[in-house]
Parts: structure tokens; C-alpha cells; sequence
């Protein structure tokens, strides 16, 4: 189940979140918001907790809308830290769509190299 977030909501559910956060701005008019919402749901499924999974109503939530400059719906951010990694709108197909969730989905779940890789230094003093 996608978590709706609304504009009194979204600093702490999206920026505040310890975890990045899928946003998805949508509305209930828009006829390829309800096309991608399965796909959605299966990437919520694969990431399990690696990534938040949020929907916003653009028309609801106009400030937001104005905020992050939305051009078309549905617009997808991804937000780390408060900061939008990642834009995808204007997609042009369930594919196109579906690859770049996949995209999003292998940089996030992979562990971070800087933390698993042991690494030692040559500290040797020399004597001029």
C-alpha cells in the first residue's frame, strides 16, 4: 500500500525520512497514474524497506505541485536527505517506465562500497 503524503505531511514523511523516499505525484483524472500504480506496488514489494513508497495528489496538494515544478503527471522524484536524486516524467511506455524503476531499485539496494571494502594505507615514515 502506497503511503499518501499531503503537504502537511511531507516534510517529515519524505524530507525527514532516514530512508529515500519514491514520490509519486499523481491525480485521479490522469489515466497513466492509474496505468503505473501496479508497478509501483511490485517495486514497493522489491525494495522493502530500502525505499519509502509515497503518493501525492498534485491537484490536492498545489504548493508541493508549484515546489518541485511538476510539467506533467505522473512525475516521480527520488528524495535523499531532502535532496531530489532522481526525476522521471514524460516516460514513454510501461517499459520505459518499468526499466528505470529497475534502475532505481539496483542503486538503492546495493550496499555502499565505501563502508564494505577494507582498505589499508601504507603509513610508513621516512626519514629525509
Amino acid at each position: 500500500m502506497v503511503l499518501s503524503v499531503s503537504e502537511r505531511t511531507f516534510t517529515q514523511e519524505v524530507l525527514e525520512s532516514p530512508i529515500p523516499v519514491l514520490v509519486n505525484f499523481g491525480a485521479p483524472w490522469c489515466g497513466l497514474c492509474r496505468i503505473i500504480q501496479p508497478l509501483l506496488l511490485q517495486f514497493q514489494a522489491q525494495c522493502g524497506q530500502e525505499i519509502k513508497l509515497v503518493g501525492i495528489n498534485a491537484d490536492d496538494n498545489f504548493k508541493l505541485s508549484n515546489t518541485y515544478r511538476l510539467k506533467s503527471l505522473p512525475t516521480i522524484l527520488v528524495i535523499e536527505r531532502g535532496v531530489v536524486k532522481q526525476r522521471l516524467e514524460a516516460f514513454s511506455g510501461r517499459d520505459d517506465f518499468r526499466q528505470a524503476l529497475e534502475t532505481i531499485r539496483l542503486t538503492y539496494s546495493q550496499p555502499s562500497k565505501a563502508y564494505t571494502t577494507a582498505v589499508t594505507a601504507d603509513l610508513k615514515c621516512r626519514s629525509a
